[in-house]
């Protein structure tokens, strides 16, 4: 009943731009923790961008001052703007999101949500 579909991604030059998206659908009473994490080939999974609700955005240090996370809570979305792109941002981006949902009869949490992943490539 709860859903997380992302979009964007694709191709960009290094030094480019992409913008990832993440619509967490479903009977949404309220989206707690949001991230995005990636894995890119022979790299552990890496913790990219966080946000909490009421908190201030967390970034991985390797991209502090050129990626962006954002949520737009009226439309459920948490955003992912990536500037200043390099070749080591190449990976596979999830999503993640915690929060409450309203199952027909009462709210219940939903926990560590992952969207299907978007394919990021950075290469000139």
């Amino acid at each position: 009943q709860v859903q997380l579909v992302q979009s964007g991604g694709g191709l960009a030059q290094p030094g480019g731009s992409l913008r990832l998206s993440c619509v967490v659908s479903g009977r949404i009473s309220r989206i707690d923790d949001v991230g995005w994490y990636r894995m890119a080939p022979g790299k552990e999974r890496e913790l990219v961008a966080a946000i909490t609700i009421g908190g201030s955005p967390n970034y991985a240090d390797s991209v502090k001052g050129r990626f962006t996370i954002s949520r737009d809570i009226p439309k459920n979305t948490v955003y992912l703007q990536m500037n200043s792109l390099e070749p080591e941002d190449t990976a596979v981006y999830y999503c993640t999101a915690n929060g409450l949902y309203f199952d027909g009869t009462s709210e219940r949490k939903f926990v560590d949500f992952w969207g299907q992943g978007t394919q990021v490539t950075v290469s000139s």
